[in-house]
This record gives C-alpha cells, structure tokens and sequence, in this order.
C-alpha cells in the first residue's frame, strides 16, 4: 500500500503497543469535517500512549471546510502541519442555485451551523465583488458639507443620500486623515440641499465624542470625503452585490463573461480559522505550519457595532477630548484626548506560544487581518508567505495595550512575558492588504522587542507600509531592540495620508531601521491634506532609533514631536545601489 495513503486510524493501530522509545511519526489526512482536528487529537494520543515526537501531519490538497475554529493547544507542541498541493482551510460557504430576477441575479443564502448567515463579502470565481455602494472611483466621492458632534449629527449633500433614504440597514464610510468609520445609518432628513444623517450606537457616540482622527471641514476644499453602501437600491453595477439580511436572499450583477449557472460563489462565515493558544504558563511551543493556505475568515464587528478606529485598525472602545489638556511628564507634548481600543479579528490568531512559525502559508481572501501573534510570543517566525486580498493588516505583532489600558500611556507590565519578543517576519509577499478597513497597514507591531522585520515586499497598501511602536509617548517602556531592514515598500497610501512607508511611534532604544527602499505613493485625489505624506516618519515619542542607509526618491521625511536619542543617517537618492539591491524578498539559491 502507498504510505502516502494511510489513514491516520489505520497507522495508529499499527503503531501501537510498539513500547516507550520515541519515534518520528508521520500522520496523513484528506479533507472532511474535522479532519484536522481529529489529527491533532491522534497525534496527541501517539505521543500519550506511544512516546511518539517529530509528529508530522501531512495535509492532501484540497478544502478543508470549517465550522469553527481550529484550536491548536500546548498539547500540540512540536508538531508539524505540512500541506501537500493546496491544501485550503477554508471558513466560506458557498451560494448556488442563482436564478434571474430582473436585471439581477439572486440565490438563497443557506444557514450556518443552524443559523442565518451574514456575511459582508463575496468571492465569484475567486475573484473579490463589490458591497452595493453608490461610486464605482472613489475619486467621486461625495464631501461631507458640515458636521455637529454635540447631536451626533453629519450634514452631507442631499444628491448624496436622497436615493437610499428608506433604506434600512445602509452605511457611511468616511475618511479621516488616516483612518476610515463605519457608520450605520440609523435616520436621513433632506434639508432642501443639504441632509442630516444620524447614525446607530455605539459608534455614533464614539465617533463624535473622540477628537483624533476627526471628520475634516476645512477651507480649502478638502472636507472628509465619504461613501455609501449596503442598500439595494446602490446595486447599479456589474460586479456589485447586495445581502438581504432578512429574506436571507442575495442579488448579483455578473460582470462580463460570468455565467452564473457555474459560478464558483463563496462568501466567508468563520471569523477566525485557526488559534494557536496556550497559556502563560504552559505556552504552544515549537508548532510549524509549512504550505498551507488560509482563505476566507469573516469580520461581522461593523455590521453590529459600527467601527471607528484609532488607528491601524485599533478599533476605539471609548474616547473624548480633554479639556484642560493633560500636561505629561518625560518632555511630551500636552495630551488633549483619551481613547481605549480593542484589536480586530484576524484568520489565525497566536497566543501564548514559543517558536511558533508559519512557513511558506498564503492567507487570502481575509475580511480583516490576516495573522496576528499577541500576547505572551516567544521567538517564531512567518517566512516566505503570501498575505493577499485582505481586508485590514496583513500581519499584526504584538500588544497595542489591554483593552484597560489608556492608549497614549506607556506600557511596561510586570511580567514581561505579555509583550512579544523575538519573531521574525521574513521574505514575505504582503501585497493588495488594508482593501476595506483602509487605516490599516501591510506589518504593524505594537509594543514589541528584539522583533525583526526583514526582506519583505509591501505593495498595493492603503496607508502605511510598516508601522511599529504605540504609545504617541517618550517615556522608555516594554519597546527595545526592533529591526526593520531591507524591506521593499512601494504604491503605498493608496487611499489615506499622514503616512510613511515606514512609520513609528513610542520610544524603542537600540532600535535600527536600515537599508529599506521605499518609493512610489499613490495620489488619492481626496486626502485630507495632499502634502501630508512621507517616505519615513518618526511620530509622537519616537525615541532612541537609528534610521539609516535607507533609499527614497527624495528626502521627504517627518520628525514629529519626537523625543531624544535619535540619528538619522545618509538616508534618500544618494544611498549606493549596493545597498538599494538588498531590498526586498532574499532569492533561494538552487
């Protein structure tokens, strides 16, 4: 019998009662429900009952359809998950059976795990549709005319919300300097040329309560620009879809060529496929994922609560200006606001863990983020993966502060095991990230130390290329010893400016940024000051970093309100193109 085909029942059975001498142990498993988990469990046995090591468990190609997360536990330790051919793990369901309705098309929308599925994106034959909304460019975005923070109230012009003033469960998405807001629409009023749009809580008193980012009214012309979406009556394009909630019924207008009949139509309903996840004490050590592709996680947060960021994705929990300011402490500048953030959800997700690296993984077709190591990360690496077509950041690193702690303070816990120390983000492709949570960046890592950045390609991003360090505060904390270093970053802030290629805040002594490339950002015609932009930017606190030998097109840097203890150094066109060759992903010599 082919070894490739054993199943993992039948080489258990044969490997038992073979005594207490450890031995490598290769499992073999083809898509099914629960198929992986059930590996897990008996690779978990083999090492109780059978003193196996060097488990390996080898994944056949194919989809491997979820109805909840895969958890991979301090059980888990030292094993391998090796993916042969594509090997999918998959949170979509798909939608068939579409019939015509006029000048769309429609389908049911079946239940998920015994109930209505929402969802608010879909793939039609791998290739990502749009959410019904009212432009195709968004340089034809409508300005907001006024707003009113004290009734909560924005006034936009009437052209722009007169069509879908019935309609019940649509959205605002505004720009603000460097992040966007999901807004549900709770109620229009036309004032002749102008309307008053109110919105549901709790993002309409969050939104309008915190001062930064705020909606622009300005002088110039440049008032926050803002977009529609999610109402029927904004389904006007090919490409475009809409989801009926409560008829659980979605409509579609095929682009050219599509035949709905055979279209392969997936939309995501898991919102994280895998956690890796032990316990401060009994950390997931020395686990490897090798080849295999996640695709297809779901982010339902704006549906339900709205969602206005602090920023990188940092959703605000609570926020309001101060008045008097805050005077700090450490030469900081005055403090005028509050704010608390939680994290947004990504596909797999790593906690409490030791070594754990994701080799040569693809993460596509994501909602929010794509991989996120948290708290309590010891060593590990993500290497020569693929982050692409992916609703927020790419990959996410590190504590932004517990949900209790004040943003702007520093954080320096205790138990130092809390802040992720030691990863390696390598050789990776991060290309078309941040596509709907637009203030998101391709890497961003909080209070992190001894973390290497090095050799990744950053491309099609709508803010920032690298973001790393938070706090906006001088103070020296948990921050040290950070490396970012021959990264390839290019058509950066695709959609939102006050941004860099690479960008940081907080202090981080010993911390190196050196021998980047970073060139050609896009131009978005509605950005809330067109020169506010920058190849590398050191921002509120940044303190004891050296940033040097980096090559950019033309010195167009920004220091802001930094603290001591930095070098710049031989930064801009003039750096050798010996050093400008080092950039980007590292060639495997065969």
């Amino acid at each position: 019998m082919d070894p490739r085909r054993i199943l993992i029942t039948a080489l258990f059975a044969t490997l038992a009662g073979l005594g207490s001498e450890a031995y490598a142990t290769d499992l073999y498993v083809k898509p099914g429900d629960y198929a992986i988990e059930k590996a897990l469990q008996q690779a978990r046995e083999e090492k109780r009952l059978n003193n196996a090591s060097d488990i390996t468990i080898h994944l056949a190609e194919g989809t491997y359809r979820l109805y909840q997360p895969i958890i991979v536990r301090p059980e888990d330790s030292g094993i391998r998950l090796l993916a042969h051919g594509k090997a999918v793990v998959s949170g979509a369901v798909k939608i068939s059976n579409w019939r015509k309705d006029g000048k769309f098309f429609v389908a049911d929308v079946p239940d998920f795990n015994g109930r209505p599925l929402e969802f608010r994106q879909m793939w039609v034959n791998g290739k990502k549709a749009v959410r019904a909304r009212d432009v195709s460019d968004f340089e034809d975005m409508f300005r907001i005319i006024n707003i009113d923070k004290a009734k909560e109230t924005l006034y936009v012009p009437s052209d722009a919300v007169r069509k879908i003033v019935n309609a019940k469960y649509a959205e605002l998405v505004i720009h603000e300097m460097w992040c966007i807001a999901n807004l549900r629409i709770k109620n229009i009023v036309i004032l002749g040329d102008s309307a008053a749009v109110t919105f549901h809580q709790p993002e309409s008193h969050i939104h309008f309560m915190h001062p930064w980012p705020s909606p622009m009214v300005t002088t110039d012309g440049h008032n926050s620009a803002f977009y529609l979406t999610n109402a029927k009556e904004l389904l006007d394009t090919e490409g475009e879809w809409f989801l009926d909630t409560r008829a659980s019924k979605v409509y579609y207008i095929p682009r050219e060529g599509e035949d709905m009949t055979t279209a392969d139509v997936e939309v995501p309903a898991v919102e994280t496929l895998m956690r890796v996840e032990g316990t401060p004490d009994n950390p997931a050590k020395d686990i490897v994922f090798d080849g295999i592709t996640f695709s297809f996680s779901t982010w339902l947060r704006p549906s339900i609560c709205g969602h206005a960021p602090l920023q990188a994705g940092m959703f605000m929990t609570e926020a309001y200006k101060l008045r008097p300011q805050i005077d700090r402490p450490n030469g900081d500048h005055k403090l005028d606001n509050q704010g608390w953030v939680g994290r947004p959800a990504s596909a797999v997700a790593v906690d409490c863990a030791e070594n754990v690296s994701f080799n040569n993984c693809t993460f596509e077709h994501i909602a929010s983020s794509g991989l996120d190591y948290h708290d309590y990360i010891k060593g590990g690496s993500i290497d020569r993966c693929v982050f692409t077509d992916i609703g927020g950041n790419g990959i996410v690193a590190g504590c932004f502060g517990p949900e209790a702690h004040e943003a702007h303070l520093p954080y320096d816990p205790s138990d130092r095991r809390i802040i992720c120390t030691g990863l390696c983000i390598t050789n990776n492709l991060i290309t078309d990230v941040t596509n709907e949570d637009w203030g998101c960046v391709g890497i961003a890592a909080g209070f992190v130390r001894n973390i290497r950045i090095c050799n990744n390609e950053i491309s099609e991003v709508s803010y920032t290329g690298i973001s790393m360090g938070w706090g906006w505060n001088q103070q020296v904390c948990s921050m040290a010893n950070n490396l970012i270093q021959n990264n390839l970053i290019f058509h950066y802030a695709r959609h939102m400016y006050d941004t860099a290629g690479i960008y940081t805040l907080g202090s981080q002594p010993h911390s190196l940024i050196e021998g980047n490339v970073v060139r050609d950002i896009y131009s978005p015609g509605y950005a809330h000051d067109p020169n506010h932009w920058f190849y590398l930017y050191t921002d509120e606190g940044s303190s004891y970093i050296t940033v040097k030998n980096n090559w950019t097109p033309s010195e167009k840097y920004l220091q802001n309100a930094n603290g001591p203890g930095n070098t710049w150094e031989n930064n801009g066109p003039m750096v050798s193109d010996s050093i400008k060759a080092k950039a980007g992903i590292l060639k495997i010599d065969n």
